[in-house]
């Protein structure tokens, strides 16, 4: 049997994945407050989806994290909830994930579909997210360009990187994350 280990950051993004799923910003009484969230970078309260005192959020690439901002103030008028589901990784909380992947499929070559290594992963650098709910992700897939961002791996449609310039057209997706190396 193996034992996992759950650290500070990877308890905090497992909180911040059941908070975004338990619909949090449906349910919190500042939810009804449309401008709750909308403050000039930078200045984002505890509680914010956008919470740079969050490392998940902090450590993000200030481009990517504005583009992301500007794509989630979009999206909101048309009705759609955008939310990072997951940002920055350490490169610990990285490998927990792999270490996990291998345990479920059997082999490193096999979890590399799914999750990258903590020297490829973009999550690591602060240079990916993690976007939902599916509603967001299909939002953003459709939209993203005109930001920015682009989904990077075919079977991941949750996952989100500047690719491009805004206003540009994404490049092609790799089918999964072991095409990166």
């Amino acid at each position: 049997m193996t034992k996992h280990r759950i650290t500070a950051t990877s308890a905090a993004c497992l909180l911040t994945v059941a908070v975004v799923a338990a619909g949090w910003r449906t349910t919190h009484p500042a939810a009804s407050d449309p401008d709750h969230d909308l403050h000039p970078a930078g200045h984002h309260r505890p509680g914010d989806r956008f919470d740079t005192s969050n490392p998940m959020i902090g450590n993000l690439d200030p481009d990517l994290l504005a583009a992301v901002e500007d794509a989630a103030d979009d999206a909101r008028k048309d009705g759609v909830a955008l939310q990072i589901t997951s940002g920055w990784r350490s490169r610990a909380h990285q490998q927990e994930l792999l270490d996990a992947a291998v345990a479920k499929y059997g082999s490193e070559e096999a979890a590399r579909r799914f999750v990258s290594t903590p020297d490829a992963s973009a999550h690591v650098t602060g240079d990916a997210v993690d976007i939902g709910p599916t509603e967001a992700d299909d939002w953003l897939g459709r939209h993203g360009a005109a930001y920015g961002l682009c989904q990077v791996f075919a079977n991941e449609i949750w996952h989100f990187e500047l690719a491009t310039t805004p206003g540009g057209q994404c490049p092609e997706m790799y089918p999964d994350s072991s095409y990166r190396q």
